[in-house]
């Protein structure tokens, strides 16, 4: 018995753990039931959220626009975002930031911040010499980074997205540009950290465009492949992207659509933007032409007038799209002098002539790095709001040789929708429909590490060595581990970006720095010391590229391992639990699956032998190779190559790899045997007399990040807290606002209600100039002293004038409520006086309501009768400047008491039970007391149904006595609704038994 208990304690302890992890996944349920996305872009942004009963819907700001424009202006004592912020640009240029995303991840010497200097000279830009990044001085006590900046923009768009949804949100998922490098995803994801949002991931606009394309063409995809490509030129940036389209299998839910992102092209500058400023530089010089000779300032020097110019030039680039011609005009745009020009779409082409020619650059771009042609391109889709330029589609038409454009797919919203599409998925609070996506790497990642190696008879020499960790264009989300066999001490190793040839020189600038992270290495001779007599298997170093496309290296960890003889003793019970627990949830050695239909690459054990998956892109373990002639630096080999004359060191790796499967080799430190297998039978274990047994120990890792590092986090910490108190501020001064508002209203609202007929019936001469008198106090107050008044003390003056005319307001909401609710008692009075005469009509056989119930009806009955007509009559004889006597909450109680009763009754009379019938000798039931009337007895018979008789109206409460009379004279319709609905429940019973139905009528 003991060895039973024993042998279902793990089963136990293993169901309570399901138990709990359930339990956790539904609390966190409940906090994540709506999830949001914002499109960042460069001129605006779209947010768009999913909630239950609201499936992918884009928000509404507090202008009614469905975008909003990514501008923050940034004062002493206040803030302002979106349109607010955009029509401060013309009072206060220095204290309203756009276009900063174009300084995220970016330093000091970097060309972008050369050129945003340029273009907006009204900005004072400070340095940071600690992370040689750059930041907005906006006064002497006001500095902000671009991190910051973004994370007040992402903390605006979550107060957009919870008003809009009514409901707290947290998780998100953010759009950034396909070319953003490491340093720039970082600092996105940063700036949500500091906003308290939960990014659920960074997904390049290119693919969420491409998702969203794909959602709404669900039906369109199929086994055959079909290459779309998205043409998006938005305001800053221009990105070309090949996509292929078709229905994969899947292990979870068989035959699925699937997006593979195959060519990326873009140019970084390409964009509307730089067409406005072509066009405020051309207005900037006519207006110049039409002041030459009056001594004036070059307009260039104001910057007020400039950002009036660069609002007119973007109105002027649209109307161009559909017009030929068009007159700019500015009011006072300078010194009150007003300026008018006229420019033609053939003017605005010449001016932006070169920026035309560069519009096929991303489309050959794209094409080189698909490795596709053109031919093989079924149809190219217009993407962002500069593609509505006419030269540009004529361009770009030309360039494809296609023989139209693509513009089936909303330009402006088409990324946001798709990034929403994708936090559904990921979130664990809805359930969508699987869509695959196969995201593409950009920029090529690889490792570097350096070695000594024998060249001759006692010479020694360093060899320089490169791993290709993450080739370019190679799906991610994926995961994959470098094994280092040659190594049994310290060492460092560096991650730096692969080959950047597809990049210009001028781009090679922008990007910055191409060293990543150094990694340096602590405890690896202690490892190799702690384990004398077993094998080294290497040490390994697992990197991932999450779904964000920001690289991480999880661990690193030295392996080994040695054959050990199986011992033939009974399992213990924490090997039962785990084997339990493994089973319960789908085997130990199963990698954990994507949470959401939408992740294709399967992540396989981190601590496997390389070669073990066949499909290539998929994860695998790169070795290092000692004598392979691959390894000269000049011609690094691909991470899937296997050179044929590899070293012994990386042969036996390899052999023991083929020796034992994947499933088997267990990862955690200090397990032995297969996690997750089946127990084999004992004649299995006698022919496997040994068995390889893996130790893992954990090698210490210190990182030196290379190109731009991260805000350290005590930085971190007081940038955020600096945040919530400018939102405090902000809340502050809301509630301050909000209760001025309510206190002018109030005083505007009383005194014009002080010369309405039904106030000044309530209120005397003397009690009106009263309080007409305090109100113009109150007012002169707010005028006079109101602008530096405290929340506190608006409040205070609101509550005190309301204390002041609460009696005038109480009388006048009374008599507004006196005619209702005295119909609704009356009602009630004369509904439960029917009831009571009907049930005292009962038969004593058939009887339910005892003596004592029907007796404390018609008391509460009577009580109420005279409560209502004594109260009627006091409150008839005081004045209406008097407080009243009859109360509406007195009349409200009443009622609640006696319907409170009469509800007992008719839920005792739907669930009462008839009782037996007395049987004669013969039989059969007895019949009715013969002294019993004919009246009595067909109030006992149910009327068919339809029958006018029980449906005559009740007549009204005034006429008491004409009421009385009807009730005696007509059929007394006993329980009401309960009657009907007990009716309905017993359809099938006998007519003979029309007794019991009147009972349960009741």
């Amino acid at each position: 018995m003991v060895a039973t208990v024993r042998r279902q304690r793990p089963r136990r302890l293993a169901c309570w753990a399901l138990m709990t992890v359930l339990l956790a996944d539904l609390l966190a349920l409940s906090d994540t039931l709506a999830v949001m996305s914002v499109d960042l872009g460069s001129e605006s942004m779209k947010v768009a959220i999913v909630k239950p009963g609201v499936p992918m819907e884009i928000v509404l700001n507090k202008e009614s626009r469905r975008k909003t424009p990514v501008t923050v202006t940034l004062k002493e004592n206040e803030r302002f975002f979106g349109d607010s912020a955009a029509s401060m640009a013309i009072k206060n240029p220095k204290a309203t930031l756009r276009y900063f995303q174009h300084l995220l991840g970016k330093q000091e010497n970097n060309p972008h911040v050369a050129l945003y200097k340029a273009r907006f000279p009204e900005h004072e830009l400070g340095f940071d010499p600690q992370r040689q990044t750059v930041y907005f001085q906006i006064s002497p006590q006001l500095q902000f980074s671009p991190e910051e900046v973004l994370s007040m923009l992402l903390n605006y768009s979550r107060s957009l997205a919870e008003d809009f949804a009514e409901q707290p949100i947290k998780d998100a998922v953010i759009t950034v540009p396909a070319f953003f490098n490491q340093a720039e995803r970082r600092a996105v994801l940063q700036a949500a950290r500091m906003a308290g949002l939960k990014v659920l991931q960074l997904i390049n606009d290119n693919t969420a465009t491409a998702l969203s394309y794909g959602v709404f063409r669900r039906k369109d995809i199929n086994s055959t492949a079909q290459n779309i490509m998205f043409y998006d030129m938005g305001s800053g940036s221009t990105v070309c992207t090949i996509v292929t389209y078709q229905t994969v299998k899947t292990k979870d839910a068989g035959m699925q659509p699937q997006l593979q992102i195959r060519g990326v092209g873009f140019d970084r500058t390409l964009g509307g933007l730089e067409m406005e400023l072509r066009l405020r530089e051309h207005l900037a010089g006519l207006f110049n032409e039409q002041r030459r000779g009056q001594r004036a300032k070059d307009v260039r020097e104001n910057p007020r007038a400039m950002a009036k110019l660069l609002r007119e030039a973007n109105r002027l680039k649209t109307v161009l799209s559909a017009n030929a011609d068009h007159v700019a005009q500015i009011e006072g745009l300078m010194d009150d002098v007003d300026f008018k020009a006229k420019v033609t779409r053939v003017e605005f082409e010449e001016l932006c002539a070169d920026l035309f020619e560069r519009v096929p650059g991303p489309v050959q771009q794209a094409l080189q790095s698909a490795e596709m042609k053109l031919d093989e391109i079924e149809q190219v889709i217009l993407v962002g709001g500069a593609t509505r330029v006419p030269k540009v589609q004529e361009v770009l038409l030309k360039a494809v040789g296609k023989e139209e454009l693509g513009k089936n797919i909303n330009a402006d919203e088409a990324a946001a929708m798709g990034a929403v599409y994708q936090a559904a998925a990921l979130s664990k609070a809805f359930k969508v429909k699987p869509f695959v996506v196969r995201d593409a790497v950009i920029y090529p990642i690889l490792v570097e590490f350096t070695r000594e190696v024998e060249e001759e008879t006692g010479v020694r020499s360093l060899k320089h060595n490169k791993r290709i960790l993450f080739s370019r264009m190679g799906p991610y989300p994926q995961r994959k581990v470098i094994t280092f066999n040659r190594y049994s001490h310290d060492f460092n190793f560096h991650i730096n970006y692969g080959d950047l040839g597809f990049l210009g020189p001028e781009d090679l600038r922008v990007f910055g720095s191409q060293n990543l992270t150094t990694v340096k290495l602590k405890g690896v001779g202690e490892s190799f010391k702690k384990y004398p007599d077993y094998e080294s298997k290497g040490i390994k170093a697992h990197f991932n590229l999450d779904e964000s496309g920001v690289l991480s290296l999880d661990r690193v960890e030295s392996v080994f391992e040695t054959l050990v003889e199986d011992s033939p003793e009974e399992e213990s019970t924490l090997t039962k639990l785990g084997n339990t627990i493994s089973s319960l949830f789908g085997g130990g050695s199963t990698p954990d699956t994507k949470e959401n239909g939408t992740d294709t690459v399967q992540e396989e054990e981190e601590g496997p032998a390389e070669g073990s998956k066949d499909e290539p892109g998929e994860q695998a373990e790169l070795k290092e190779e000692a004598e392979a002639p691959a390894e000269d630096t000049s011609s690094p080999p691909p991470p899937e190559a296997k050179g044929a004359a590899a070293p012994e060191g990386e042969k036996a790796t390899e052999k023991d790899g083929g020796d034992k499967p994947e499933a088997q080799k267990p990862s955690e430190k200090g397990e032995v045997g297969s996690e997750g297998a089946p127990p084999a039978p004992e004649e299995e274990k006698k022919q496997k007399p040994a068995r390889k047994q893996r130790m893992v120990e954990e090698i210490g890792v210190e990182l030196v990040v290379l190109d731009l590092p991260d805000l350290p986090e005590d930085q971190l910490a007081r940038s955020a807290q600096k945040l919530q108190d400018l939102t405090l501020r902000d809340l502050q001064k809301q509630e301050r606002e909000k209760a001025a508002n309510s206190l002018e209203a109030f005083i505007f609202e009383t005194q014009d209600k002080l010369y309405q007929p039904e106030y000044q019936e309530v209120s005397t001469e003397e009690q009106r100039e009263d309080i007409s008198g305090k109100l113009s106090a109150a007012s002169t107050w707010l005028e006079d002293e109101g602008f530096g008044a405290t929340t506190a003390m608006l409040k205070e003056k609101l509550a005190e004038l309301r204390k002041l005319c609460h009696g005038l307001f109480f009388r006048v909401e009374e008599r507004k409520k006196w005619p209702e609710r005295l119909s609704a008692l009356d009602n009630l009075l004369n509904h439960s006086s029917m009831f009571l005469k009907g049930a005292r009509l009962i038969p004593e056989m058939d009887q339910i309501f005892t003596e004592v119930e029907m007796t404390t009806l018609e008391k509460i009955i009577n009580e109420t009768w005279a409560w209502k007509n004594t109260t009627v009559a006091e409150q008839a004889k005081l004045p209406a400047t008097e407080k009243p006597v009859l109360l509406s909450k007195d009349i409200e109680a009443k009622m609640a008491a006696l319907d409170r009763e009469v509800q007992y009754l008719l839920n005792k009379a739907k669930f009462a039970k008839p009782r037996p019938r007395p049987r004669d000798k013969n039989g059969t039931r007895a019949e009715a007391p013969l002294n019993a009337s004919a009246s009595d007895q067909s109030e006992k018979v149910i009327p068919p149904p339809g029958q006018t008789e029980d449906t005559k109206p009740i007549p009204e409460p005034e006429k008491e006595a004409a009421g009385s009379e009807a009730a005696d004279s007509e059929p007394l319709e006993l329980g009401g609704p309960a009657a009907e609905s007990e009716q309905k429940e017993h359809p099938e019973q006998p007519t003979g038994q029309k007794q019991t139905l009147k009972n349960d009528e009741l």
